[in-house]
């Protein structure tokens, strides 16, 4: 049947029909199906896969009726009436409606809003082209099918108002039901719909409940302040007594972006006391590509984050810093303060106030060839006390040290390749320091100290491609000899006390991390490495070495596996399978191959499964500050029981107290329209200030009001 294609009331169709509507629709409506009849003066009739295009809207129907005199519509079913952003999708049987479609009345009616939330209602009447109103109305989410027509979960109301241009539903004596049966009634409710994602309101509640605190409600309310910037305000009560309010502050700004948590408590585990904390964000950029962060962290005391699960850190670190990263170079200028949660320790003799500048430049040498860096730093850190002397804590460390440095290093590498492949390459560095110590009866005053260290490093790497599997073998023994010597005043180690010895620095000129030990005496770095890759996707790698010394100036602890005049043996291996399984370990062993450190790392990540595991053994080192070995498992589990259900798993273990320190398990539930998150977790370590707890953590949402939440899979029907 041939289908014709008519603007409304354009001066072609004038001609042919005589009809006449107003200038807007002659501007803006086209109209499209496949018969089209003219009856009487006043009537336009098509039928026949009718659409009407107009202001962005689209209207089908299988038969239409124009008549000019009244200047409406009236259409039979089934119709499908779709707004311009596509999100707002309105069916029903049969539509009389004024011809700009604004307005009108729509019979067994159904709203669908971004593909999600579904009302349902006897009548729908569209108002003004900006509201439509629903009367006796079911709304849900949730697939439904012929054996079981009852959804999860549903509102029926008597009447529903849909703004379109606030992006609002207004409910009219809602009655909350869950697989049919009701839960709640409230006279009014106001909801956003799918398509808007901020608005101000209540948010679902959230259920945790602890050992320490019992059951607890938290009603989160949103509160939008601007297109910029938002506001959530949780009260959060217990059966215990405590009395908590969340705050949450968000704002947004050309440049940047700044988010504050926060909370304020009231409670019976330390009564009479107000508890607390603050967590503040930020990250702007600067002209010039310069960036400015800072972050605020604060807590009341010792055991608060825990006791409300807001955070499992022992450590408060807050900072601003101004930085720029370029090809070439580095800058960095930064106020850092740090609050101590530890029981063990105070933050009285704790370096409580940190600053530090950092340049650093890379560049070419020219004639000299190869490639030099120059690095300027300086630091310093505060005390709160001021004593000169080591208070009773074990550390060793005078109760009100502070101390301020000036470095400056330079460094220089060039390579060259010799007659068999052979890859040589000379590199050196020199640093100066210059520190001034206050409060402190040991070290107190001013030092320098300078530092140089020169090195040769030879890498012979060999290359074979075995034929029959197609597989790369490569194989490279390297060894650097290396002298350094430092010459100047006695330096307390306080940013270097924890030494790794790994693969990464094997071949390196100074082990140690921070400034305030530098490795010294003339020694050689020997080691092998061995790495497979495989044609079908995996590879493996495999790293021996240890350093050789002439003298032992016992700068190295025992677990590092650096002491001695010859270091421990260390060994290092991973392999990926390029499949989601990747497997690392690392061990350093003595002489008569007795374990000093350990740890293994074993991974997999598959779309129904994920594991992370790892262990780390290590021996006891009271330069290290532990008077204990260390044995410690812990895994992080994920499983994917279908597309809606997951389940999560994790715990951790230590072997030299035979207990569990942690362990956690939850699931997650999510489908077309609804989200559940079932969470439990127990802390078994205690202190002074924290107890072992149970905690017990529910949310629910409703998928389909704003756009918070992902939709999940829909329901099967059989």
């Amino acid at each position: 049947m041939l289908r014709r294609r008519l603007a409304l009331l354009t001066a072609g169709f004038l001609a042919l029909s005589g009809l006449t509507l107003p200038a807007a629709a002659q501007e803006k409506a086209t109209l499209v199906s496949d018969r089209l009849e003219i009856t009487g003066a006043n009537e336009l009739v098509a039928s026949g896969a009718v659409e009407i295009f107009y202001q962005g809207q689209r209207l089908r129907a299988s038969r239409l009726i124009y008549d000019q005199k009244a200047d409406r519509l009236r259409i039979e079913g089934p119709i499908v009436l779709t707004d311009a952003s596509g999100n707002t999708i309105l069916f029903a049987s049969e539509a009389d409606l004024a011809a700009d479609m604004r307005e009108g009345i729509l019979s067994s009616a159904r709203l669908v809003l971004n593909q999600q939330l579904q009302i349902a209602a006897n009548q729908a009447m569209r108002i003004d082209g900006r509201y439509t109103a629903l009367d006796q109305v079911v709304a849900s989410s949730c697939k439904v099918c012929e054996g079981s027509p009852t959804p999860l979960w549903e509102i029926r109301a008597r009447r529903v108002v849909h703004d379109q241009e606030a992006r609002q539903l207004y409910f009219d004596q809602a009655q909350f039901r869950v697989a049919g049966l009701p839960i709640f009634y409230v006279p009014r409710l106001r909801m956003p719909d799918p398509t808007l994602e901020r608005s101000s309101g209540f948010l679902m509640p959230v259920i945790r409940t602890t050992s320490d605190l019992g059951f607890g409600l938290k009603i989160p309310y949103f509160q939008t302040i601007g297109p910029d910037k938002d506001l959530t305000i949780t009260p959060y009560l217990t059966a215990k007594g405590s009395r908590t309010v969340e705050l949450r502050y968000r704002q947004a700004f050309t440049t940047g972006a700044i988010e504050v948590n926060g909370a304020i408590t009231r409670d019976k585990l330390l009564p009479g006391d107000t508890r607390g904390y603050v967590f503040a964000t930020g990250a702007f950029d600067l002209p010039d590509n310069f960036k400015l962060t800072f972050g605020l962290q604060a807590a009341s005391d010792n055991a608060y984050l825990l006791d409300y699960g807001y955070s499992d850190t022992d450590l408060l670190d807050s900072r601003i810093e101004l930085s720029r990263t370029r090809r070439n170079g580095f800058f960095s200028a930064r106020v850092v303060s740090f609050q101590t949660l530890r029981d063990d320790e105070d933050n009285d003799t704790i370096p409580s106030l940190m600053t530090d500048v950092t340049f650093h430049r890379r560049f070419s040498l020219g004639a000299l060839g190869g490639e030099g860096g120059f690095r300027l730093q300086t630091h310093s850190h505060l005390r709160t006390s001021d004593s000169p002397f080591d208070g009773p804590d074990p550390d060793d460390i005078a109760d009100g040290r502070d101390v301020s440095r000036i470095s400056a290093r330079v460094d220089w590498r060039r390579s060259f390749i010799l007659p068999m492949g052979i890859e040589a390459t000379i590199l050196g560095e020199a640093q100066a320091d210059g520190y001034t110590i206050g409060q402190d009866a040991i070290y107190g005053g001013d030092s320098s100290r300078t530092h140089a260290a020169a090195g040769v490093e030879l890498r012979w790497p060999w290359v074979k491609t075995v034929a029959a599997s197609g597989a790369t073998h490569v194989i490279e023994p390297v060894v650097q000899l290396i002298w350094a010597k430092q010459n100047g005043g006695l330096i307390p180690n306080e940013d270097s006390a924890l030494v790794e010895f790994d693969e990464g620095n094997l071949f390196s000129l100074d082990r140690f991390p921070g400034a305030d030990a530098v490795e010294d005496g003339r020694r050689a770095n020997i080691g092998l490495t061995w790495t497979r890759y495989d044609p079908s996707g995996w590879n493996l790698g495999l790293t021996i070495g240890r350093v050789l010394r002439e003298k032992d100036f016992g700068q190295f602890g025992t677990s590092s596996g650096l002491g001695g005049d010859n270091s421990d043996w260390l060994a290092g291996l991973s392999v990926d399978w390029q499949n989601g399984f990747v497997a690392s370990g690392r061990v350093v062993l003595d002489n008569d191959f007795s374990l000093t450190k350990g740890e293994m790392r074993l991974t997999l990540n598959r779309d129904k499964l994920a594991l992370a595991t790892s262990a780390i053994w290590s021996v006891a080192d009271p330069l290290e500050n532990r008077p204990d070995p260390t044995r410690e498992f812990a895994f992080d589990a994920r499983w994917r029981a279908n597309s809606a259900l997951t389940a999560k798993l994790s715990g951790r273990y230590d072997f030299v107290r035979d207990q569990g320190t942690l362990a956690g398990f939850g699931v997650e539930y999510r489908n077309d329209c609804v989200a559940v998150d079932f969470s439990l977790s127990r802390r078994f370590t205690s202190s002074t200030s924290v107890s072992p707890t149970t905690d017990f953590g529910l949310s629910v949402d409703l998928i389909g009001f704003g756009g918070g939440k992902t939709a999940g899979p829909s329901r099967r029907c059989y």
